[in-house]
């Protein structure tokens, strides 16, 4: 399968995170952010709420800085200028975090014999090399295609106008595109545009057309819509093929209003807009379950999901391993922002930092010995000890499940 070209937007001003969400929800393959104060918390922010990769870059000057904005949730490091003064740092960091977390940014205006720049960068451990050229890609053909054979390195450029997205992109055969533009634009319709001029892009497209669905006496498609976090029931609608289509062009739930005899999608009238994650049909085809990310609520009622009136109901036990551990950290931060007498949790919290490090270091050692210990009943209480006190940490320092599992799943 021909390699995609990514379309990377870059960030500005005040409302980063929102901007990068807003990105998210558009389509993006990820966003940039380039600043030369650029911060791990800066970093923190933008990526807590996202599910596409954030590229940093900015005022990066040694390898204790790589290390801060990656650990925040940078998926890749852009280095620039620190480049030229140490070019040792690009081996360094490629061989700290590997060559995949490294872009090495080429400024095709002022570098000197850019083609041989981009050799040795190769050589160091870079994976990819970010194109520059204020003047115009145009008076820079020949070099670049220089720079892709005497490299191999996948290139991206960057563009301060949407506009010449796709002739910049035939013009340098670059593998990703970065747009520094900024306004905001339509991520999807530029992506059609380079569907259209034959360029490889990531957009959704469904693997079975509308006509091979069964439908309803309607004529229209059952779909159910999940969280697809929690997995949680938001509600059930209907689609024709137009409506379906549209969801698929655009990434938004798009259904057909009976009541109305029209299209509907989710949102328009209430900001309420339910994101597609993905679209999976059913054994008999006759119904579609849709993952979305849902801003808002579902349901008209104002409760998050239309399914909320319980009818009949049997008390069962809820094992979903990260609804536990959600619920007991739930808990123990209500005791840090409320405290309650007596709690062993707000004891921990008042003794501070060191005891509560001291109990995550004697639980761990109490696991050692536990699992020497042919009675593994006994491990299974220490860890439980172990997992606790480490949440109790994990409040105290600020940070939550979302950030650990996000971090498990990038190193899949």
């Amino acid at each position: 399968m021909e390699r995609q070209i990514k379309i990377i937007p870059c960030i500005y001003g005040e409302k980063l995170s929102e901007s990068a969400k807003a990105f998210d929800h558009a389509g993006a393959d990820a966003v940039s952010y380039y600043d030369t104060k650029v911060t791990a918390e800066v970093i923190k922010e933008i990526t807590k709420d996202i599910d596409i990769p954030l590229y940093a870059g900015g005022g990066i000057e040694d390898l204790e800085n790589v290390k801060k904005i990656l650990y925040a949730g940078a998926s890749k490091v852009c280095l620039g200028k620190t480049v030229l003064v140490d070019k040792e740092i690009v081996k360094k960091a490629s061989d700290r975090f590997g060559k995949d977390q490294i872009i090495v940014s080429v400024d095709l205006d002022i570098q000197e014999d850019a083609a041989a720049f981009a050799k040795e960068m190769k050589r160091l451990g870079a994976g990819e090399l970010l194109l520059v050229a204020n003047k115009g890609y145009e008076v820079y053909a020949d070099l670049i295609r220089k720079i892709r054979e005497v490299s191999g390195l996948q290139l991206m450029v960057s563009i301060p106008d949407v506009k010449e997205a796709v002739r910049v992109l035939e013009l340098t055969g670059a593998d990703d595109l970065a747009v520094a533009s900024a306004e905001s634009f339509p991520v999807m319709e530029l992506k059609h545009q380079c569907r259209t001029s034959g360029l490889q892009v990531n957009t959704f497209e469904s693997s079975m057309s509308f006509d091979e669905f069964k439908l309803n006496s309607d004529g229209m498609l059952t779909v159910v819509t999940q969280d697809y976090k929690t997995n949680e029931v938001l509600m059930v609608a209907y689609m024709t093929k137009e409506a379906f289509e549209k969801t698929v062009e655009t990434g938004v739930m798009t259904y057909y209003s009976r009541s109305r005899n029209e299209l509907w999608t989710k949102g328009d009238t209430s900001g309420h807009y339910q994101y597609v994650k993905s679209l999976t049909i059913d054994c008999d085809r006759d119904t579609l379950l849709a993952k979305v990310e849902q801003v808002g609520n579902a349901c008209h009622t104002g409760n998050y999901s239309c399914f909320f009136t319980d009818l009949v109901k049997k008390e069962y036990k809820d094992d979903n391993p990260m609804e536990v551990f959600q619920s007991v950290y739930d808990v123990i931060m209500d005791r840090k922002e409320h405290p309650k007498e007596g709690s062993y949790t707000n004891y921990l919290f008042e003794k501070g930092i060191d005891k509560i490090l001291k109990k995550v270091g004697e639980e761990a050692t109490e696991i050692v010995i536990a699992a020497k210990n042919p009675d593994v009943e006994e491990m299974k209480y220490e860890i439980s000890d172990f997992l606790y006190h480490l949440m109790v940490l994990m409040a105290e320092r600020g940070m939550t499940w979302d950030e650990v599992t996000k971090e498990l799943i990038e190193r899949k």
